[in-house]
């Protein structure tokens, strides 16, 4: 019996998602998607496929359960669908609590939130000295997405591109793959070329 169109392309995606080629598995059960909304295993594919490129392990763990399920359970779907929004739900969770850390936390002068150290610079009217005077004593606490890309492309207007550098390397990957985030990069590569 000969495959159909849509066996083969499933065929291939799969192949590039056990391969670990999460972009060209999200693109091909993209494509597959769009020709067939309902079909269970492009939509599996393309959580699974997007999942990846953040987290291998975690996607491929995913991939394997859901083949082992999808023929026994009708709701197959449902089960892999809820376990990516739990584990979302777990990591925007983490995020939030190292990002956001509660005022009970923070002991007076552990570091100036964001929104006071703009103050600060509002009331010097310089974001480069205000920072020079508090780098080495205080900490400046973000505490949103917001606040962090504000504050490294401030750092990197300033001229303190090294430093732009190294909080983006040590903070980006609470971003996952966000593309204002990962966009600072080019920011900071633009500016010091």
């Amino acid at each position: 019996m000969q495959k159909s169109h849509q066996e083969d392309l499933l065929e291939k995606a799969e192949e590039a998602f056990l391969e670990g080629k999460y972009t060209h598995a999200l693109r091909s059960y993209g494509f597959i998607f769009e020709s067939n909304p309902s079909l269970d295993e492009a939509k599996v594919g393309i959580y699974l496929s997007d999942l990846g490129i953040e987290n291998a392990e975690e996607a491929q763990a995913l991939f394997d359960y859901y083949q082992l399920i999808k023929d026994e359970k009708s709701d197959a779907f449902d089960i892999i669908n809820g376990l990516i929004e739990n584990i979302d739900a777990a990591k925007e969770e983490i995020q939030k609590q190292i990002l956001d850390p509660r005022e009970e936390q923070l002991e007076y002068g552990e570091g100036i939130r964001y929104y006071d150290f703009l103050a600060l610079v509002k009331s010097r009217g310089s974001f480069k000295r205000t920072f020079e005077d508090i780098m080495f004593s205080t900490k400046v606490i973000i505490s949103s997405k917001d606040e962090f890309i504000d504050f490294v492309t401030q750092l990197c207007e300033e001229g303190f591109d090294e430093m732009a550098l190294g909080y983006l390397d040590r903070s980006s990957h609470l971003f996952g793959n966000d593309q204002e985030v990962l966009g600072l990069y080019h920011l900071i590569q633009g500016v010091s070329t």
